[in-house]
């Protein structure tokens, strides 16, 4: 079993209400080298709870936290950085409207699988 970090990716449309619309999850297992997000947003939910949301301007912002995950490195340069770095810098506390939740801890067999379930439990469900 390796030890594995995850936080879940909000949307927060208003952030001085601190409302916001779980998106995502990024997990980061050092031991497998494993950095990857798995993110889908439900822009009819968004449309119905945030309707002055530019779902454009959103969908674009979480392209740009998974290249940075992924290292796209002609995207952005924080993606030159190590995979422990570049999740660190995504999961740092910041008013914007994408925001991870606290860093959460884990035992996992293999990363790809428990991104899917996490992603399942805290976003699809």
């Amino acid at each position: 079993m390796d030890l594995f970090e995850y936080a879940t990716i909000r949307v927060v449309p208003r952030v001085e209400r601190g409302e916001f619309i779980n998106v995502g999850v990024v997990l980061f297992c050092k031991n497998q080298k494993f950095l990857r997000s798995r993110i889908a947003l439900d822009k009819v939910r968004l449309a119905a709870l945030f309707p002055e949301s530019d779902a454009g301007v959103i969908v674009q912002h979480l392209q740009s936290f998974d290249n940075i995950c992924t290292g796209e490195i002609s995207k952005s340069p924080i993606a030159t950085l190590d995979a422990a770095s570049r999740f660190r810098w995504l999961t740092a506390r910041r008013s914007t409207i994408i925001q991870a939740s606290e860093v959460h801890p884990g035992l996992c067999l293999d990363a790809e699988t428990t991104l899917m379930n996490l992603f399942e439990q805290v976003v699809a469900s």
